[in-house]
């Protein structure tokens, strides 16, 4: 599992298993945005078994599910409010971590967008 930190709140990584849990949980992770369609490839875990498994290592897990057509607007709003509104820090994950990296860096332009 390779991470990449966006900033000092939020990494993203490509897909992950019910056995990365406890790393996660270890490495000061608190919860794990899912932006992977489920059935996107047939030997993928599907978001109900991450999400058993990262509640029972004390994580809280939200899925945004985003295909490669579906980078809107409103999906990288829905995914800064999941930011704002979950303990940080935050995972984010799809098959590579370029989605979630996509949503955050809209969500990112949005806000400036709208700064004074």
């Amino acid at each position: 599992m390779e991470m990449r930190a966006l900033t000092p709140g939020l990494s993203v990584t490509g897909q992950i298993t019910p056995a990365d849990m406890p790393q996660i949980a270890a490495q000061g992770f608190r919860a794990i945005i899912c932006n992977r369609p489920d059935g996107e490839e047939a030997d993928q875990p599907s978001f109900g078994q991450v999400e058993h498994a990262a509640r029972a290592a004390g994580l809280e897990m939200r899925y945004l599910p985003i295909s490669h057509d579906d980078l809107t607007a409103p999906k990288a709003q829905a995914f800064a409010k999941l930011l704002a509104d979950l303990p940080g820090p935050v995972l984010a994950y799809c098959r590579s971590g370029m989605r979630s990296a996509t949503l955050w860096s809209m969500a990112q332009s949005h806000q400036d967008h709208l700064a004074p």
